[in-house]
């Protein structure tokens, strides 16, 4: 089993660094400034609050974070979305375009995930970016991870993922903004040469946040938004602030064309006068954090968590849903609705152990945790749903207005067909 993951990591890599050599003529001919986004949580975020600030000067790397996905999005072309035969297509028709495609905006803004391993490395060697935005750092795709500690290299798996996303760091010229109150950030970056600005919690005045809207006052002014944004969306902010003060380019505090990224923090009018926030595109106990306490600093009466697993946390899985069940059982949701296999065996009993009186409800599956919300809201409550096991789905059939179906997320005809196995159609 060792020999093969190591095989299929081995081609991943040699793959991608087929793509990356065709790619990277187009690149040169195009020669922008680059700006990379990475981190483990709020990545799309930060990338479109930057595209509020620079419009049509930059292009942006939307949907594409990976090492294959920057390659083919360089060269105007997506990757694999439908037929695996496409993969023949794309190794004939990248190293074609390279050849004479060129993009002409001044900026190139990319996401940049670290999802595997040597990714986010492997990128960060060849686009050597001018400016880097770390925007946060935690056990996203943990799994992925545990053999690389396993093999002696690190002593943890944070410590390896925070390595990971560091090389984007050590890789950039001029300007690399991080998150100060994570100490792990700033110890991987305290040796690299380049400018460092770390954000601390002085840069945000006032917060405010409601089921349909969110307010931050920084140093340079107010940006409202029409969606509810967790607290920590200032230190995107404040590092949205640092990235124009550098770019010397002002700064728009008009950020109502800002709409947040499918299944992240978005608000949908829901059944019997209900506010759904659908946060259920990932999860991981940072987002967890992050959406959880958004709900308990909004002035409602009737909040419930609706709570999917958490997956891809490899060996620290029982850990961290217990440690998710802790913090639920400190909240003051009206329900709590768990989701999935991993939050009924290690989160609901968390919960019960830190607060015996708290009433918590446990489904394997979406259709029976929807059938117990439709038989249970009253009216008027404030629904969060984070996690996997296709919550996307009870907020579809929750929905006032059935044409924001499209902005859900997971809306391609892959995924409709996985959750229609499963019975969710």
């Amino acid at each position: 089993m060792k020999l093969i993951h190591t095989a299929k990591k081995a081609l991943y890599i040699s793959v991608a660094k087929y793509f990356r050599y065709w790619s990277n003529k187009s690149l040169r001919r195009w020669n922008p400034r680059v700006i990379v986004v990475t981190g483990s949580v709020g990545k799309t975020t930060m990338l479109n609050l930057i595209e509020t600030q620079l419009g049509p000067a930059a292009h942006y790397s939307h949907n594409a974070n990976s090492a294959f996905g920057i390659a083919f999005d360089i060269v105007g072309m997506r990757g694999i979305t439908s037929s695996k035969l496409k993969w023949l297509y794309l190794f004939i028709a990248v190293p074609l375009r390279s050849l004479f495609f060129t993009r002409h905006e001044k900026y190139y803004v990319a996401e940049i995930d670290g999802e595997r391993p040597r990714e986010a490395s492997l990128l960060a060697e060849w686009l050597r970016p001018e400016v880097t935005v770390w925007v946060s750092l935690g056990r996203s795709h943990a799994v992925f991870y545990d053999a690389v500690v396993a093999s002696g290299r690190y002593g943890s798996v944070d410590e390896a993922i925070a390595d990971e996303f560091a090389s984007l760091a050590r890789n950039t010229s001029k300007l690399v903004i991080v998150d100060g109150g994570n100490p792990a950030m700033t110890t991987q970056i305290k040796d690299i040469s380049g400018k460092i600005v770390a954000i601390t919690d002085a840069a945000l005045h006032k917060y405010h946040v409601s089921p349909t809207s969110a307010s931050f006052v920084m140093s340079s002014g107010t940006f409202s938004f029409s969606d509810p944004m967790p607290k920590e969306t200032y230190v995107q902010l404040a590092m949205l602030e640092q990235l124009m003060n550098y770019l010397a380019l002002p700064i728009t505090h008009d950020v109502s064309s800002f709409s947040s990224p499918p299944g992240r923090s978005r608000h949908f009018a829901g059944i019997k006068d209900t506010h759904l926030i659908d946060s259920s595109y990932n999860a991981h106990l940072i987002s967890m954090r992050s959406m959880i306490a958004m709900m308990q600093a909004m002035p409602a009466t009737h909040k419930w968590a609706v709570i999917g697993d958490m997956v891809e946390q490899g060996k620290s899985e029982s850990e961290e849903h217990r440690l998710l069940g802790e913090l639920l059982s400190t909240t003051d949701f009206e329900q709590i609705i768990l989701v999935g296999r991993r939050v009924s065996l290690h989160t609901h009993p968390a919960i019960s152990s830190s607060n015996p009186q708290r009433h918590v409800e446990s489904f394997a599956n979406a259709r029976d945790a929807l059938q117990y919300i439709v038989d249970h809201l009253q009216g008027n409550e404030v629904l969060l749903f984070k996690g996997s096991q296709y919550l996307e789905w009870i907020v579809e059939k929750l929905l006032l207005n059935p044409q924001d179906v499209s902005k859900l997320a997971r809306q391609d005809i892959a995924s409709v067909k996985r959750r229609a196995s499963w019975g969710l159609s």
